[in-house]
């Protein structure tokens, strides 16, 4: 089973529109509701690849009602989430059909109190038990404390269960103290963690403050990995037009799913690179296009470069 683990789940609300103007009034033409939140996402993606997943984080109020009853609609997929007095939030995006560009609002998300940390954390302890890997992904909401990942990353480096962490801000700059296995920032989360823009440098920087493994999406132009064994680029073979958002999360859940079936690195990129070309064909996070999934798979081009590892 792989555990994903987030933290600040929400409702993901899709509105398309022709064109989106400030200021203007607009008619939608597409709505669409899913479960969200980037672990769940990353879990909904894995499932979609055959792996059994558990989704653990918080989930209260009306609309964590909803995002559980969706969740059961997904095969594969176990729903370990730790109900919380407060309100699951919502993130809005609205997808600009002529520009092709999408704009992203999204709420805070509930307060958690301390009995409710704490109640996660027993929860979190237990299904590392099972877990062959487990993934942290995502924002903090308010309540939990700010090292929060270094905590939960060395409770699964005691329990022997290989991590992954992708958030960003202080959770980014905080956690990467609690040695990930794999941290995978985008190159400006990379930039803000380091101080550098150049990528190469910024991957050896974010290995050399506690990550094993850097890997660092580069929008259309792929991965850049920095591993043990060495530094790989992997590159579409095309650049998609659609709805960016959630390939990351597709990244994420190539890289897991590749780790517990013991691929190696350039295997684990070529998935990582299609997921998340694939996804942006999607109309929703946390889906893909599988067709475009399978050709992709023998058009990514991986590269070994030199530097140091």
């Amino acid at each position: 089973m792989i555990l994903t683990v987030t933290l600040n789940t929400a409702l993901d609300i899709t509105y398309r529109v022709p064109s989106l103007r400030s200021g203007a009034s607009h008619r939608i033409s597409e709505v669409t509701e899913s479960p969200g939140g980037k672990g769940v996402n990353v879990a909904r993606v894995l499932t979609a690849l055959g792996h059994e997943v558990t989704v653990t984080g918080f989930s209260g109020g009306t609309t964590g009602r909803i995002l559980r009853d969706r969740l059961t609609e997904v095969p594969r997929l176990t729903d370990a989430l730790v109900p919380v007095s407060g309100t699951t939030r919502r993130t809005v995006a609205v997808v600009d059909a002529r520009a092709g560009d999408t704009t992203q609002l999204n709420e805070p998300g509930p307060t958690i109190t301390h009995a409710e940390w704490a109640a996660f954390q027993e929860v979190y302890e237990d299904l590392l038990a099972s877990a062959s890997a487990v993934a942290l992904c995502g924002s903090l909401p308010p309540g939990v404390p700010v090292g929060a990942y270094a905590g939960l990353l060395r409770t699964a480096r005691a329990a022997g269960v290989p991590t992954l962490l992708d958030t960003s801000g202080a959770a980014l700059r905080r956690g990467v103290a609690g040695r990930p296995d794999i941290l995978k920032p985008n190159a400006e989360e990379l930039a803000e963690l380091t101080g550098s823009h150049e990528p190469s440098r910024a991957t050896q920087d974010a290995r050399r403050r506690g990550a094993g493994t850097v890997v660092a999406s580069l929008g259309p132009k792929g991965l850049l990995a920095l591993t043990p064994e060495g530094r790989w680029r992997a590159t579409p073979p095309t650049r998609l037009a659609g709805n960016p958002t959630g390939a990351g999360d597709s990244a994420v859940a190539g890289l897991l799913s590749a780790l517990v079936e013991h691929r190696p690195w350039p295997d684990r990129l070529v998935r990582a690179v299609a997921l998340s070309t694939a996804t942006v064909l999607s109309p929703t996070a946390g889906d893909f296009d599988r067709t475009a999934y399978e050709g992709l798979l023998t058009g990514v081009t991986v590269t070994r470069e030199s530097g140091a590892a």
